[in-house]
């Protein structure tokens, strides 16, 4: 009787693609890998590419090489200058170390605990170094290119890489509100009195210097003008000599008139004798 060997064909086959199926794996080009032996790594890490390992008693592991957002909870940490503030915070991070990751932390909970502990004690520290309006506003750049560097340095024993550290927000408590508004109000009051005052001092100065400026025009306008009235007087009396030279007779009449004029008016009364020389030109 003939043995059907088909059947025990297809069995070798398909035992053999399934064994094939677990000594081959495939590592894609975002990510590293590592092949476990009994839950202990073997060998380095693998990158992107087709890899082999034993089958049924190696595994492989697989871990995203890009660059991962960790957004921390929101912390109250306190400032050089005493004031409290609550930091909403986030880090890019990625594994660098597949090996150590493993044998350090083994999985991505792990690390994000390691990574919260590490960066809110490096801000912690660092934000104490500095005012709470530097923090905010003059130096904030400087101290999370700080915080990332020290981050970096201290994790990278987990095979982890710190890229970079940002603070989305930060905010005050709401009892610390009030009294930072009210010391904020105080100070712009303060600022605009010193401005006013500065104001009214510079207006004075101005107010000063254009009462002098006056006087010196005016001054120098009166000096033009008493030059130019005794050029006239001078001319005035130049014509009146050269006319009394051409005509005497006339301008002694002329002036008889203006005696007269002046003398006869307003009713006055006036007792002369006929012979008297100021009446010469009424006979």
């Amino acid at each position: 009787m003939a043995i059907n060997k088909v059947p025990v064909i297809v069995t070798v086959l398909v035992i053999l693609a399934f064994g094939l199926l677990q000594s081959v794996f495939i590592v894609d080009q975002t990510e590293k890998a590592i092949v476990v032996e009994l839950g202990k790594p073997v060998g380095d890490a693998r990158g992107p590419g087709l890899h082999f390992k034993k089958p049924f008693i190696q595994k492989a592991i697989h871990f995203d090489a890009r660059i991962r957002d960790y957004d921390a909870k929101p912390a109250e940490i306190l400032t050089e200058d005493k004031k409290t503030m609550i930091v909403d915070n986030y880090t890019k991070w990625r594994i660098v170390d597949p090996l150590q990751f493993f044998r350090t932390v083994r999985s991505e909970a792990g690390a994000i605990a390691r990574l919260d502990d590490i960066i809110y004690s490096q801000l912690r520290a660092a934000l104490g170094n500095y005012t709470l309006i530097e923090v905010v506003n003059q130096k904030r750049q400087e101290i999370m290119a700080q915080v990332t560097a020290t981050s970096s340095e201290l994790i990278k024993e987990f095979g982890i890489e710190v890229v970079d550290v940002r603070i989305k927000r930060t905010d005050l408590p709401a009892e610390n509100e009030k009294a930072i508004f009210g010391r904020m109000r105080a100070e712009r009051e303060r600022q605009a009195k010193q401005y006013r005052s500065e104001g009214r001092e510079e207006g004075v100065k101005i107010k000063s210097g254009a009462d002098k400026d006056r006087v010196l025009i005016i001054a120098d306008a009166e000096r033009k003008a008493a030059v130019l009235r005794g050029e006239g007087d001078a001319v005035a009396t130049r014509i009146y000599n050269e006319a009394l030279t051409r005509a005497p007779e006339f301008y002694d009449f002329k002036r008889s008139l203006e005696a007269y004029e002046a003398a006869f008016k307003d009713s006055t009364r006036v007792l002369l004798t006929p012979d008297d020389t100021f009446l010469r030109h009424m006979q």
